[in-house]
Protein backbone atom coordinates (compact mmCIF):
# COMPACT_ATOMS: atom_id res chain seq x y z
CA UNK A 1 0.00 0.00 0.00
CA UNK A 2 1.34 3.61 -0.89
CA UNK A 3 1.40 5.90 1.82
CA UNK A 4 0.91 9.62 1.20
CA UNK A 5 3.56 10.51 3.81
CA UNK A 6 6.49 9.16 1.71
CA UNK A 7 5.19 10.20 -1.28
CA UNK A 8 4.81 13.64 0.28
CA UNK A 9 8.81 12.85 1.60
CA UNK A 10 10.18 12.18 -1.59
CA UNK A 11 8.77 14.94 -3.49
CA UNK A 12 10.36 16.92 -0.80
CA UNK A 13 13.81 15.80 -1.91
CA UNK A 14 13.10 17.18 -5.58
CA UNK A 15 14.12 20.63 -6.27
CA UNK A 16 12.75 23.67 -8.73
CA UNK A 17 15.80 24.55 -10.82
CA UNK A 18 14.55 27.95 -11.05
CA UNK A 19 14.72 28.97 -7.35
CA UNK A 20 16.63 26.09 -5.75
CA UNK A 21 13.53 25.05 -3.26
CA UNK A 22 11.36 21.70 -3.08
CA UNK A 23 8.79 21.50 -4.78
CA UNK A 24 6.60 21.44 -1.43
CA UNK A 25 7.65 24.49 -0.17
CA UNK A 26 7.21 26.42 -3.34
CA UNK A 27 3.87 25.00 -3.63
CA UNK A 28 4.08 22.98 -6.90
CA UNK A 29 2.41 20.09 -5.89
CA UNK A 30 -1.71 20.27 -6.01
CA UNK A 31 -4.15 17.70 -6.24
CA UNK A 32 -2.39 14.78 -4.70
CA UNK A 33 -4.55 11.68 -5.15
CA UNK A 34 -3.55 7.90 -4.63
CA UNK A 35 -5.53 4.77 -5.89
CA UNK A 36 -4.06 1.57 -5.37
CA UNK A 37 -0.37 1.79 -7.39
CA UNK A 38 -1.39 5.02 -9.13
CA UNK A 39 -0.01 8.40 -7.81
CA UNK A 40 -1.71 11.21 -9.46
CA UNK A 41 -0.84 15.11 -8.75
CA UNK A 42 -0.58 18.19 -10.60
CA UNK A 43 3.22 19.93 -11.00
CA UNK A 44 2.01 23.31 -11.01
CA UNK A 45 5.04 25.59 -13.31
CA UNK A 46 5.39 29.24 -13.81
CA UNK A 47 4.80 28.81 -17.70
CA UNK A 48 4.40 25.23 -19.19
CA UNK A 49 7.31 26.46 -21.80
CA UNK A 50 9.96 26.07 -19.39
CA UNK A 51 12.98 24.16 -20.49
CA UNK A 52 13.07 21.95 -18.13
CA UNK A 53 9.73 20.44 -17.55
CA UNK A 54 10.94 17.27 -18.66
CA UNK A 55 14.08 17.15 -16.97
CA UNK A 56 12.04 18.22 -13.68
CA UNK A 57 9.13 15.25 -14.59
CA UNK A 58 11.89 12.71 -14.82
CA UNK A 59 13.42 13.84 -11.24
CA UNK A 60 9.80 13.79 -9.68
CA UNK A 61 8.92 9.93 -11.43
CA UNK A 62 12.66 8.17 -9.82
CA UNK A 63 12.36 9.91 -6.92
CA UNK A 64 9.10 8.08 -6.55
CA UNK A 65 10.21 5.15 -8.19
CA UNK A 66 12.86 5.02 -5.95
CA UNK A 67 10.57 4.33 -2.49
CA UNK A 68 7.80 2.74 -4.28
CA UNK A 69 9.09 1.04 -8.08
CA UNK A 70 5.69 -0.76 -8.67
CA UNK A 71 4.07 3.29 -8.37
CA UNK A 72 2.44 4.20 -11.62
CA UNK A 73 3.38 8.01 -11.48
CA UNK A 74 0.89 10.14 -13.85
CA UNK A 75 2.28 13.83 -13.54
CA UNK A 76 -0.59 16.64 -15.00
CA UNK A 77 1.39 19.47 -15.56
CA UNK A 78 -0.24 23.53 -15.42
CA UNK A 79 0.74 26.56 -15.41
CA UNK A 80 0.49 29.15 -12.93
CA UNK A 81 -1.85 32.30 -13.67
CA UNK A 82 0.07 35.32 -12.77
CA UNK A 83 -2.58 38.47 -11.86
CA UNK A 84 -2.59 41.80 -13.59
CA UNK A 85 -0.88 43.19 -10.55
CA UNK A 86 1.60 40.58 -9.35
CA UNK A 87 5.09 40.68 -10.20
CA UNK A 88 6.25 37.43 -11.98
CA UNK A 89 9.27 37.12 -9.38
CA UNK A 90 12.60 35.25 -10.10
CA UNK A 91 12.62 34.23 -7.02
CA UNK A 92 8.73 34.00 -4.76
CA UNK A 93 10.24 32.40 -1.98
CA UNK A 94 11.96 36.04 -0.86
CA UNK A 95 9.38 38.24 0.45
CA UNK A 96 10.78 41.73 0.45
CA UNK A 97 13.91 42.72 -1.05
CA UNK A 98 15.23 45.49 0.68
CA UNK A 99 17.66 47.67 -1.65
CA UNK A 100 20.46 49.93 0.45
CA UNK A 101 21.34 53.11 -1.64
CA UNK A 102 23.19 55.73 -1.51
CA UNK A 103 24.25 59.25 -3.63
CA UNK A 104 27.88 59.01 -3.12
CA UNK A 105 30.96 56.36 -1.59
CA UNK A 106 32.28 56.50 1.69
CA UNK A 107 28.72 57.56 3.59
CA UNK A 108 29.20 54.01 5.80
CA UNK A 109 26.29 51.96 3.19
CA UNK A 110 28.13 49.04 2.83
CA UNK A 111 28.04 48.71 7.29
CA UNK A 112 24.61 49.86 7.52
CA UNK A 113 23.30 46.96 5.48
CA UNK A 114 25.53 44.85 7.05
CA UNK A 115 23.96 45.52 10.62
CA UNK A 116 20.58 46.05 9.03
CA UNK A 117 20.44 42.62 8.43
CA UNK A 118 21.43 41.39 11.20
CA UNK A 119 19.51 43.61 13.41
CA UNK A 120 16.44 42.29 11.36
CA UNK A 121 17.52 38.53 11.85
CA UNK A 122 18.08 39.20 15.75
CA UNK A 123 14.31 40.76 15.83
CA UNK A 124 13.40 36.81 14.43
CA UNK A 125 13.35 37.57 10.97
CA UNK A 126 14.80 35.26 8.13
CA UNK A 127 17.58 37.30 6.31
CA UNK A 128 19.30 37.07 3.42
CA UNK A 129 22.63 39.77 2.11
CA UNK A 130 23.42 40.39 -0.99
CA UNK A 131 26.40 42.80 -1.82
CA UNK A 132 25.56 44.25 -5.25
CA UNK A 133 28.57 46.87 -5.58
CA UNK A 134 30.87 45.00 -8.14
CA UNK A 135 33.43 47.38 -8.19
CA UNK A 136 34.01 47.47 -4.34
CA UNK A 137 32.65 44.30 -3.18
CA UNK A 138 32.96 44.99 1.03
CA UNK A 139 30.93 42.07 2.49
CA UNK A 140 33.83 39.48 2.58
CA UNK A 141 35.97 41.19 5.08
CA UNK A 142 33.30 42.71 7.21
CA UNK A 143 31.55 39.56 7.74
CA UNK A 144 34.62 37.88 8.04
CA UNK A 145 34.54 35.74 4.84
CA UNK A 146 37.64 36.35 3.14
CA UNK A 147 38.92 33.41 0.92
CA UNK A 148 36.14 31.80 1.36
CA UNK A 149 34.79 30.17 -2.12
CA UNK A 150 31.14 29.29 -2.85
CA UNK A 151 30.09 25.89 -3.33
CA UNK A 152 28.38 24.73 -6.78
CA UNK A 153 25.51 22.34 -6.59
CA UNK A 154 23.48 20.36 -9.63
CA UNK A 155 20.06 20.97 -9.48
CA UNK A 156 18.03 19.39 -12.40
CA UNK A 157 21.06 19.43 -14.51
CA UNK A 158 21.83 23.07 -13.84
CA UNK A 159 24.47 24.60 -12.04
CA UNK A 160 23.60 26.45 -9.25
CA UNK A 161 25.56 28.69 -6.34
CA UNK A 162 25.30 28.17 -2.43
CA UNK A 163 25.86 31.04 -0.68
CA UNK A 164 28.22 31.62 2.18
CA UNK A 165 27.07 31.64 5.36
CA UNK A 166 27.79 34.32 8.02
CA UNK A 167 26.40 34.64 11.78
CA UNK A 168 24.06 32.12 10.62
CA UNK A 169 22.38 34.02 7.50
CA UNK A 170 23.18 33.59 3.83
CA UNK A 171 25.37 36.00 1.99
CA UNK A 172 26.24 36.79 -2.06
CA UNK A 173 29.07 38.72 -2.77
CA UNK A 174 31.12 39.09 -6.40
CA UNK A 175 34.42 38.71 -3.91
CA UNK A 176 33.96 35.59 -3.34
CA UNK A 177 34.62 34.45 -6.85
CA UNK A 178 37.34 37.16 -7.28
CA UNK A 179 40.83 37.93 -5.66
CA UNK A 180 40.55 40.54 -3.21
CA UNK A 181 43.87 41.96 -5.13
CA UNK A 182 41.98 41.92 -8.28
CA UNK A 183 40.44 44.99 -10.14
CA UNK A 184 36.90 44.46 -11.67
CA UNK A 185 36.66 46.31 -14.92
CA UNK A 186 33.06 45.00 -16.22
CA UNK A 187 30.73 46.96 -19.03
CA UNK A 188 27.24 47.13 -18.55
CA UNK A 189 26.06 43.71 -20.13
CA UNK A 190 28.51 41.86 -18.04
CA UNK A 191 27.37 44.04 -14.74
CA UNK A 192 23.63 42.98 -15.70
CA UNK A 193 24.41 39.42 -16.43
CA UNK A 194 26.08 39.47 -12.79
CA UNK A 195 23.42 40.45 -10.78
CA UNK A 196 20.80 38.46 -12.88
CA UNK A 197 23.13 35.64 -11.96
CA UNK A 198 23.04 36.55 -8.10
CA UNK A 199 19.31 36.07 -8.48
CA UNK A 200 18.79 33.10 -11.00
CA UNK A 201 21.50 31.08 -10.42
CA UNK A 202 22.28 31.19 -6.47
CA UNK A 203 20.66 28.99 -3.77
CA UNK A 204 18.90 31.60 -2.00
CA UNK A 205 16.65 29.87 0.87
CA UNK A 206 12.70 30.87 1.78
CA UNK A 207 13.88 34.88 3.51
CA UNK A 208 11.16 37.49 4.92
CA UNK A 209 14.22 39.90 4.04
CA UNK A 210 16.90 40.04 1.05
CA UNK A 211 19.14 43.25 2.22
CA UNK A 212 20.83 44.23 -1.24
CA UNK A 213 24.01 46.34 -0.66
CA UNK A 214 24.36 48.59 -3.72
CA UNK A 215 27.06 50.71 -5.11
CA UNK A 216 27.08 54.37 -4.26
CA UNK A 217 25.18 56.57 -7.44
CA UNK A 218 22.57 55.44 -9.86
CA UNK A 219 23.91 52.94 -12.60
CA UNK A 220 23.64 49.36 -14.46
CA UNK A 221 23.89 47.97 -11.52
CA UNK A 222 20.82 50.21 -9.83
CA UNK A 223 19.11 49.43 -13.09
CA UNK A 224 19.56 45.98 -13.76
CA UNK A 225 18.15 44.92 -9.59
CA UNK A 226 15.11 46.87 -10.84
CA UNK A 227 14.25 45.20 -13.92
CA UNK A 228 15.46 41.67 -12.83
CA UNK A 229 13.45 41.19 -9.24
CA UNK A 230 10.45 43.28 -7.89
CA UNK A 231 11.84 45.68 -5.22
CA UNK A 232 10.04 46.16 -2.15
CA UNK A 233 11.57 48.93 -1.25
CA UNK A 234 14.71 51.32 -0.62
CA UNK A 235 16.47 52.44 2.25
CA UNK A 236 18.57 55.60 1.73
CA UNK A 237 21.81 56.51 3.38
CA UNK A 238 23.12 59.52 4.09
CA UNK A 239 26.00 61.58 5.80
CA UNK A 240 24.28 65.00 7.71
CA UNK A 241 26.75 67.12 5.71
CA UNK A 242 24.54 69.24 2.78
CA UNK A 243 27.26 67.37 -0.56
CA UNK A 244 25.82 63.92 0.92
CA UNK A 245 22.54 64.55 1.24
CA UNK A 246 22.79 66.32 -2.05
CA UNK A 247 23.81 63.76 -4.44
CA UNK A 248 21.89 61.05 -2.08
CA UNK A 249 18.28 62.98 -3.50
CA UNK A 250 19.68 62.36 -7.19
CA UNK A 251 19.54 58.60 -5.92
CA UNK A 252 16.62 58.59 -4.62
CA UNK A 253 15.06 60.25 -7.01
CA UNK A 254 15.75 57.50 -9.72
CA UNK A 255 13.52 54.60 -7.44
CA UNK A 256 10.90 57.49 -7.77
CA UNK A 257 10.62 57.60 -11.27
CA UNK A 258 7.15 56.67 -12.23
CA UNK A 259 8.84 53.66 -14.67
CA UNK A 260 10.80 52.60 -11.33
CA UNK A 261 8.36 53.20 -9.09
CA UNK A 262 10.30 51.70 -6.04
CA UNK A 263 8.80 53.14 -2.75
CA UNK A 264 11.40 54.59 -0.30
CA UNK A 265 10.96 52.84 3.38
CA UNK A 266 13.47 55.78 5.32
CA UNK A 267 16.24 57.32 5.58
CA UNK A 268 19.72 56.37 7.99
CA UNK A 269 21.79 59.15 8.91
CA UNK A 270 25.32 57.74 9.60
CA UNK A 271 28.04 59.40 11.07
CA UNK A 272 25.55 61.61 12.95
CA UNK A 273 27.68 63.05 15.18
CA UNK A 274 31.13 61.95 17.13
CA UNK A 275 30.54 59.84 20.54
CA UNK A 276 33.72 59.24 22.40
CA UNK A 277 33.70 55.69 24.34
CA UNK A 278 34.88 57.36 27.47
CA UNK A 279 32.27 60.51 27.17
CA UNK A 280 29.13 58.16 26.18
CA UNK A 281 26.71 61.24 26.59
CA UNK A 282 28.71 63.45 24.56
CA UNK A 283 27.89 64.78 20.79
CA UNK A 284 30.19 66.53 18.37
CA UNK A 285 28.25 67.26 15.13
CA UNK A 286 31.42 66.90 12.67
CA UNK A 287 29.90 66.78 9.99
CA UNK A 288 26.71 69.26 10.67
CA UNK A 289 22.91 68.53 11.34
CA UNK A 290 19.74 67.54 9.87
CA UNK A 291 20.73 66.02 6.85
CA UNK A 292 19.01 63.10 7.24
CA UNK A 293 15.80 64.79 8.85
CA UNK A 294 16.56 66.97 5.04
CA UNK A 295 16.17 63.93 2.91
CA UNK A 296 13.57 61.77 4.82
CA UNK A 297 11.22 65.14 4.52
CA UNK A 298 12.37 65.19 0.81
CA UNK A 299 11.21 61.11 0.64
CA UNK A 300 7.82 62.25 2.29
CA UNK A 301 9.32 59.26 4.64
CA UNK A 302 10.66 59.06 7.55
CA UNK A 303 13.77 59.05 9.35
CA UNK A 304 14.78 55.24 10.54
CA UNK A 305 17.59 56.39 12.59
CA UNK A 306 20.94 58.07 13.54
CA UNK A 307 24.13 56.36 13.89
CA UNK A 308 26.93 57.83 15.73
CA UNK A 309 30.70 57.66 14.62
CA UNK A 310 31.96 55.51 17.26
CA UNK A 311 35.67 53.89 16.72
CA UNK A 312 34.16 50.22 17.70
CA UNK A 313 32.13 50.50 14.43
CA UNK A 314 35.40 50.52 12.27
CA UNK A 315 36.86 48.41 14.16
CA UNK A 316 34.10 45.50 14.27
CA UNK A 317 33.94 45.70 9.99
CA UNK A 318 37.37 45.22 9.70
CA UNK A 319 37.30 42.38 11.95
CA UNK A 320 34.31 40.68 10.14
CA UNK A 321 31.79 40.71 13.34
CA UNK A 322 29.57 43.88 12.15
CA UNK A 323 29.18 45.97 15.99
CA UNK A 324 25.16 44.92 16.18
CA UNK A 325 26.80 41.70 17.33
CA UNK A 326 29.04 43.05 20.04
CA UNK A 327 25.68 44.36 21.90
CA UNK A 328 27.69 47.68 22.87
CA UNK A 329 24.76 49.62 24.28
CA UNK A 330 25.18 52.72 22.10
CA UNK A 331 25.69 51.50 18.42
CA UNK A 332 23.33 48.48 19.38
CA UNK A 333 20.43 50.52 19.97
CA UNK A 334 21.24 52.80 17.33
CA UNK A 335 21.08 49.90 14.57
CA UNK A 336 18.45 47.98 16.25
CA UNK A 337 16.12 51.11 15.90
CA UNK A 338 16.77 51.15 12.07
CA UNK A 339 16.14 47.60 12.08
CA UNK A 340 12.92 47.95 14.32
CA UNK A 341 11.74 50.70 11.89
CA UNK A 342 12.44 49.31 8.71
CA UNK A 343 10.53 45.92 9.49
CA UNK A 344 7.70 48.45 10.32
CA UNK A 345 7.64 51.12 7.50
CA UNK A 346 8.12 47.08 5.20
CA UNK A 347 4.63 45.93 6.93
CA UNK A 348 3.20 49.39 6.14
CA UNK A 349 4.30 49.57 2.93
CA UNK A 350 2.73 46.46 2.13
CA UNK A 351 -0.76 46.68 3.85
CA UNK A 352 -1.07 50.15 1.61
CA UNK A 353 0.36 49.68 -1.74
CA UNK A 354 0.34 46.90 -4.46
CA UNK A 355 3.29 44.72 -4.87
CA UNK A 356 6.15 46.91 -6.89
CA UNK A 357 6.28 45.63 -10.55
CA UNK A 358 9.65 44.89 -12.65
CA UNK A 359 10.33 47.63 -14.59
CA UNK A 360 10.24 47.42 -18.48
CA UNK A 361 12.25 50.00 -19.85
CA UNK A 362 12.00 50.20 -23.52
CA UNK A 363 14.09 52.38 -26.51
CA UNK A 364 12.98 53.69 -29.52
Amino acid sequence: MIEESKIQQALSTVRDPKTGQDLLTVKMIEDLKIQDNQVNFTLVLPSLSVDYKFDLHNAITQAIQAVYPEAEVNIHMSARAQSANQPNSNVPHIKNIIAVASGKGGVGKSTVSANLALGLKELGAKVGLLDADLYGPSMPTMLGLNGQRPQIQDIGGRPKIIPLRAHGMPVMSIGFIIEPEQAVVLRGPRLAAIIQQFFNDVLWEELDYLIVDLPPGTGDIQLTLVQTVPVTGAVMVTTPQDVAVADAIKAMNMFRMPNVDVPILGVVENMAWFTPAELPDNKYFIFGEGGGKKLAKMAESMLLGQIPIVQSIREAGDEGTPIILRNEPITHKAFLEVAENVARQTAVRNELLGPTQIVKITTG
